[in-house]
C-alpha cells in the first residue's frame, strides 16, 4: 500500500482491508512510520518512538482471540497520565517524569490493544497537559500541519499533529479543559469529548482533574470516533462512576436520524474576551447549514457566570499540579527540572487553602445546574471551538518581562508569601484571563460533565482550520454522533487534507467508505 492509498481510508476501512487480507498489519505500520519519519523534521508530533513494541505486538499470536475491530491499524497514545503502556515512561511532556515507568497498562490503552490497535509511539504536548498550545521544553514546541508557523493547539497537540499530516487515521488524546476540542478545531479534525464516567480512568487514577478529564480520539471520519467509543466506554472495578450504557453500539446509533433539534448558539465570549470575526462567521455559518437542515435554531446561551467558571476551572491547576510536581520529586526530579509556569502553579496551589479549593469545587454544581436549565430548552449548544484561528507561536505566552518578574518572586520564595497573603490575586486572574482569551469556550463542559464536540466545518481566509463546538446533554454521545454525521455528509471534511500531508501524495485522495 502506498501513502496515496492508506490517506484515501479511515481507521474502520483500514481495519476493513485487514479483515480481508488486501494488506497486513506490517503493511500498514511501515506506511505509518515512513511518513512519520518524512513529517517529523517539521511538525514534531511524536515525542516517543515504539516501534519495537509494535513489532512484538504483531507477532504475537492471538491465542484464539478475536482479532479486534480495528486489528492491524497504526496508532499513536498521548504521553500523559490514563495512557500509561507498561515498561515505557509517561512522561506528562516533562524532564521530571522521566522516571515515571507504570508496571501495567492503563484501562484505555489496554482496550486500544484489545481491539487489535498497533500502538508505536507516543504523541508530544505541552508539560504536564496544562496549556492549550503544545511547547514542551523537553520535547520542543509542535508544528500546525496546515501552517508550520502555528499551533496545532493543546495539551493534545501532538496527537492531532500526526492525524492532520497523515501519519495515522486517528490517534489517541484526553480533554481536560478542551483537550481534544481545541487540537480538533486546531486541525480540521473531528474531536469528542464525552460525559464524565462514559470512559475508565483506571486502575491508577479514579478520576482525573476531579472528573474534569476524560479519554477519546481525534479523528478524520465521525464513524472512526463512534468506533473508539464503543472500544472505550464502559467502567473497571473501583471506578468512582458507572453511567447507563449507551442503547446500542454507537457505530450503528451514529446513522440513526437525529431528529429536528433544538440548537442555542452564541459568539460571545464567556469571560468578556474578543472573539475573532473567523470564529463568529464559523458559528454563523454553522447555525445557517444546521438550519438548512431542519433543526430550530436561535440565538441563546446558559445563564451563568463565565468569569466565575474561568476562576473555578484555574483551581483545578491549583489543586493538581502540586500533588504531580510532589510525585515527581519523589521519583528523584529537581526543581530545574520543571518549567516556570508550573513550578509557579505549585507555589500558587500551595497557598490555597483546602477551604478555598472546596469552595471552588462547590461552584461546579451551579454550572451544572445553570447548563441543565439550558437544556431544558434547548438540545444543544453551539459555539465557536475557539475565540480565534489558530495562533502563532509564541503568540499567547506571558510578557518575558512579566516572567521574568515571576521567576524572580518565586526563586525568592515572595510569590508564595504574597499569595498565601491574596496579594496575588489580581495576577492570578489575569494569568487566568491571557491563557483563556484565545479557548474560553471549551472548560464549561468539562465543569459540567456532560458531552461536546469539535466539528471541522470552516475554513480561514488564510487557509487555517477553526473547528466550531456543539455542546450536549449529559450522556448524549449518541445524538452528538447522529448530529455530526449529518454534518459530515452535508459538508464533507475527510478529503480536506493539509498542505504538509499532500505534499507526501501525488495523486487525487477520494475517501473510501
Amino acid at each position: 500500500m502506498d501513502f496515496s492509498e492508506y490517506l484515501q481510508h479511515d481507521a474502520t476501512a483500514l481495519a476493513a482491508l485487514v479483515t480481508r487480507g488486501e494488506v497486513s498489519p506490517a503493511q500498514l505500520l511501515d506506511t505509518a512510520l515512513a511518513q512519520h519519519a518524512r513529517v517529523h523534521p517539521r511538525i514534531n508530533a511524536v515525542c516517543r518512538l515504539m516501534e519495537t513494541q509494535a513489532r512484538a505486538q504483531l507477532a504475537r499470536p492471538l491465542g484464539g482471540r478475536s482479532p479486534g475491530p480495528l486489528a492491524g491499524v497504526p496508532f499513536l497514545i498521548k504521553d500523559a497520565a490514563v495512557q500509561d503502556y507498561a515498561g515505557v515512561p509517561t512522561g506528562f511532556g516533562s524532564r521530571s517524569m522521566q522516571g515515571n515507568v507504570p508496571r501495567e497498562h492503563a484501562a484505555v490503552v489496554r482496550r486500544y490493544l484489545d481491539a487489535g490497535l498497533v500502538v508505536f509511539g507516543k504523541t508530544n504536548l505541552p508539560e504536564f497537559a496544562l496549556k492549550a498550545v503544545s511547547d514542551s521544553a523537553l520535547h520542543g514546541r509542535v508544528n500546525n500541519p496546515w501552517n508550520l508557523a502555528h499551533t496545532p493547539g493543546g495539551s493534545s497537540g501532538g496527537a492531532a499533529a500526526a492525524v492532520a499530516a497523515g501519519i495515522v487515521p486517528m490517534a489517541a488524546g484526553n480533554d481536560g479543559g478542551g483537550s481534544i476540542r481545541i487540537p480538533a478545531a486546531c486541525c480540521g479534525l473531528f474531536g469528542l469529548r464525552t460525559s464524565r464516567g462514559r470512559i475508565s480512568s483506571g486502575p491508577a487514577i479514579g478520576e482525573v482533574w476531579f472528573g474534569a478529564s476524560t479519554e477519546g480520539v481525534l479523528s478524520r471520519s465521525v464513524r472512526d470516533s463512534a468506533l473508539a467509543l464503543d472500544i472505550l466506554a464502559g467502567s473497571e472495578p473501583g471506578d468512582p462512576f458507572d453511567i447507563a450504557p449507551a442503547a446500542g453500539p454507537y457505530r450503528e446509533l451514529m446513522r440513526r436520524d437525529p431528529g429536528r433539534l433544538r440548537i442555542g448558539f452564541t459568539a460571545v465570549s464567556p469571560i468578556g474576551t474578543e472573539v475573532h470575526s473567523e470564529a463568529v462567521t464559523a458559528v454563523h455559518k454553522a447555525a445557517a447549514l444546521l438550519r438548512g437542515l431542519g433543526h430550530e435554531v436561535e440565538e441563546a446561551a446558559p445563564q451563568l457566570d463565565g468569569a466565575a467558571l474561568a476562576e473555578s476551572f484555574l483551581h483545578v491547576y491549583f489543586g493538581q499540579v502540586p500533588a504531580l510536581v510532589a510525585r515527581a520529586r519523589a521519583l528523584g526530579a529537581k526543581s530545574g527540572d520543571v518549567e516556570l509556569m508550573s513550578r509557579l502553579l505549585v507555589t500558587l496551589g500551595a497557598s490555597v487553602s483546602g477551604g478555598r479549593l472546596t469552595a471552588q469545587l462547590a461552584k461546579w454544581n451551579d454550572f451544572s445546574r445553570a447548563l441543565a436549565r439550558f437544556h431544558a430548552r434547548y438540545d444543544m449548544l453551539l459555539t465557536p471551538a475557539l475565540a480565534h484561528p489558530p495562533i502563532r507561536h509564541g503568540q499567547g505566552d506571558p510578557p518575558r518581562g512579566e516572567q521574568f518578574v515571576l521567576d524572580l518572586l518565586q526563586r525568592s520564595g515572595l510569590l508564595g508569601i504574597l499569595a498565601s497573603l491574596g496579594l496575588l490575586d489580581a495576577t492570578v486572574n489575569k494569568i487566568a484571563r491571557d491563557n483563556l482569551r484565545y479557548v474560553p469556550f471549551t472548560q464549561l463542559a468539562n465543569l459540567t460533565g456532560v458531552p461536546a464536540m469539535s466539528v471541522p466545518l470552516h475554513w480561514t481566509a488564510d487557509g487555517l482550520p477553526l473547528g466550531v463546538q456543539l455542546v450536549g446533554r449529559f450522556g448524549s454521545e449518541d445524538r452528538l454522533l447522529q448530529l455530526a454525521h449529518q454534518l459530515e455528509q452535508a459538508a464533507p471534511w475527510f478529503d480536506r487534507l493539509s498542505p504538509l500531508t499532500r505534499e507526501g501524495s501525488s495523486e487525487q485522495v477520494t475517501h473510501t467508505t
